[in-house]
């Protein structure tokens, strides 16, 4: 069986239950939503710069919508909103001495899913490494890999930052 790999970035979103698919994406700051339904066997990914971007009001307004996008795709699949399951990556502090806009997306994100009763079965938030995450849709296993290690400016003087330990996790 050759996998076929769906790459997306900012902004996008992708939903798929073929078995032979796993979609990828590389995080920063920015924060990626893993949602699967277990019965269809179908799940989704979206890539979301959130907090940041324009006013308070207008960021709440776009993540809202980038979230219900991918929930309202999973759905117009067959998916049931009641046995969605999330998973949830990114919100790295990608450059020191400014807001932690990383922070505020993964924040922003679990209380989303919170409010609207979609359970969280992991995530990994925060740090100070850019991730590769890699999700299944048709089996729900999302895995990530930290990008080395990173020099974060802090004021007037720089220092490495080491990988979050173990550099590979995988979440069923």
């Amino acid at each position: 069986m050759v996998e076929r790999r769906i790459a997306i970035t900012q902004g996008e979103i992708a939903i798929e239950s073929d078995p032979e698919v796993c979609i990828s994406t590389l995080l920063g700051s920015c924060v990626a939503c893993c949602l699967w339904d277990p019965q269809m066997k179908l799940g989704g990914v979206n890539h979301m710069l959130l907090a940041g971007r324009m006013t308070k009001q207008m960021d709440t307004l776009v993540s809202i919508n980038e979230l219900e996008l991918l929930i309202n795709g999973l759905i117009k699949k067959g998916a049931k909103r009641s046995r969605l399951v999330a998973k949830v990556f990114g919100g790295a502090r990608m450059f020191g001495g400014l807001s932690d806009i990383g922070m505020d997306n993964g924040r922003f994100t679990l209380e989303y899913l919170a409010r609207e009763e979609i359970p969280c079965h992991g995530h990994s938030l925060g740090g100070t490494s850019a991730r590769h995450l890699l999700f299944w849709p048709s089996t729900g296993v999302a895995r990530q890999k930290t990008v080395g290690d990173i020099v974060v400016p802090t004021g007037n003087r720089t220092s490495p930052v080491p990988p979050i330990a173990g550099n590979d996790v995988e979440m069923w």
